[in-house]
């Protein structure tokens, strides 16, 4: 017998719940190391191994590489703006979304604390041992976001507002399966497709977050690490901005898509003409009860 198979019985979590926490944090864990790996590499080498491409690359196939990692686990959803969609749209209850958030933020941490440390020898080239926030040599940017100098609190909250909902109605689109559809198992690659072409065209401002335990997470990481206070002050106390407005921006991508498209489908058959989400994972409902009762059967031999 396999150390796996062995290993199995001993190790295995029946509980879904944990199993789908379990998923979350190691979905989000990888889509973080991933985007800021990216991020490091382009600042390190004064971006002579990588630029803002290469770096905006990574992060969309970070997200391709998490959704297949537990997409149909948890719903991967790496995100607290997108847990909230998704309770919106009925498929997380409300009483789990504290719970994916904090697991969501701390798996952030962890991926920031593992860049850290696989670039430590870089970061510490790169700066000559002093951790800035501001001006030429600076590195705090590798792991969370900042606005662009020229950029104003209003404009960025803005920004952020516009860019989640657009991502959230992409999103909604791509698994609505009541639209034109993917097929599936390509949901990832297309939404992979997706946040690449929202941060290309809508990066510059503040660096494309979208996601608030994106940013919480590595900034308290940088702020334990020696970057200290100045990570919540630079930007004029940008540090809040990427974690309400992308909030905020998921709740109105999820209405601006109701009101022009779901609402708005020919009623079926069994009078159902809401939003039918084809791939995404309800979560109290995943495994169909005649599974449970197997599952239990075999737990009593």
């Amino acid at each position: 017998m396999g150390i796996l198979k062995w290993a199995q019985p001993l190790l295995r979590i029946r509980n879904r719940l944990a199993r789908e926490l379990l998923g979350e944090l190691l979905s989000t864990f990888v889509l973080i190391l991933i985007t800021l790996a990216g991020s490091a590499q382009m600042v390190t080498t004064s971006e002579k191994k990588g630029n803002f491409i290469s770096a905006y690359l990574a992060g969309a196939l970070a997200v391709m590489v998490a959704v297949y990692t537990a997409g149909g686990v948890s719903g991967a959803h790496m995100n607290p703006a997108f847990s909230l969609a998704m309770c919106l749209v009925e498929q997380l209850p409300w009483w789990k979304l504290p719970i994916f958030v904090v697991v969501q933020t701390c798996a952030a941490f962890l991926g920031a604390a593992a860049v850290y440390g696989l670039y430590y020898d870089a970061i510490q080239n790169y700066t000559n041992g002093t951790l800035l926030t501001y001006g030429p040599g600076e590195t705090a940017s590798i792991f969370a976001t900042y606005p662009a100098d020229y950029v104003s609190i209003a404009n960025g909250f803005l920004d952020q507002v516009i860019g989640t909902s657009v991502l959230l109605v992409g999103v909604l689109a791509i698994l609505d399966g009541r639209n034109k559809g993917v097929p599936k198992g390509l949901e990832p690659l297309v939404v992979a497709g997706l946040v690449l072409a929202i941060e290309v065209s809508m990066g510059s401002n503040c660096g494309c977050p979208l996601n608030p335990a994106r940013d919480l997470g590595p900034r308290l990481f940088t702020y334990v690490a020696g970057w200290g206070p100045e990570v919540f002050r630079r930007g004029n106390g940008w540090w809040w901005v990427p974690l309400v407005a992308p909030m905020l921006g998921a709740a109105l991508g999820v209405l601006l898509y109701h009101l022009f498209v779901a609402f708005h489908h020919p009623p079926e058959d069994d009078g159902n003409d809401s939003l039918v989400l084809a791939h995404s994972i309800p979560l109290e409902a995943k495994v169909p009860p005649e599974k449970d009762s197997k599952e239990m059967a075999l737990q009593k031999t």
